[in-house]
């Protein structure tokens, strides 16, 4: 009789494992909006990555990625952020875990303003000052920090992806920077 060795990281699914999961159950995500703040707190820039997804189209978007069994919310955006914006860039996390939106994506077009093809996703939104140098990192091609104004124009928001623009939006709306 063998002695198994318990799994050293549960939170991880293998491929199959996470395409099985998606096909059954919502996942739970976060997402941070990165900004630049000045003195006063006021949001000066917003980080917006641009990156090749799966099909091989260059798009737009924000940090994201999922919580794992386990995890905190805080820890989460914390592991996501590092691993989209670098090591260096310095997060500076909110004090309270409440987001200031809550994304539901469905992979059929149209059932909500946020849109998967893979799968049924909640994601928890958070906006996120960052203070330190930011290296795109995994498969992040670069970041680009531009005003607020820039981030929520409407040739921007069509090259964000799964609706992510109105996320971009009811971030900066959030903190008082909706145009």
């Amino acid at each position: 009789m063998s002695v198994r060795t318990p799994d050293p990281n549960p939170g991880w699914l293998s491929d199959e494992e996470l395409a099985n999961f998606r096909l059954r159950i919502p996942l739970l995500y976060v997402e941070a909006l990165p900004v630049r703040v000045d003195g006063l707190g006021q949001v000066t820039e917003v980080g917006i990555l641009l990156r090749a997804n799966d099909v091989g189209e260059i798009t737009r978007t924000i940090v994201s990625g999922r919580v794992l069994y386990g995890e905190t919310l805080r820890d989460a955006l914390f592991r996501h952020l590092e691993k989209d914006l670098g090591p260096m860039a310095f997060p500076q996390l909110p004090a309270s875990p409440v987001p200031f939106s809550v994304a539901e994506y469905f992979p059929m077009p149209g059932v909500s303003a946020f849109h998967d093809d893979r799968q049924h996703a909640v994601s928890l939104a958070y906006v996120v000052p960052v203070t330190g140098s930011c290296d795109p990192r995994q498969d992040a091609l670069e970041l680009t920090w531009m005003t607020p104004e820039e981030a929520c124009s409407p040739s921007i928001s069509a090259e964000m992806e799964g609706g992510r623009g109105v996320l971009v939006r009811s971030g900066l709306a959030s903190v008082g920077r909706l145009v």
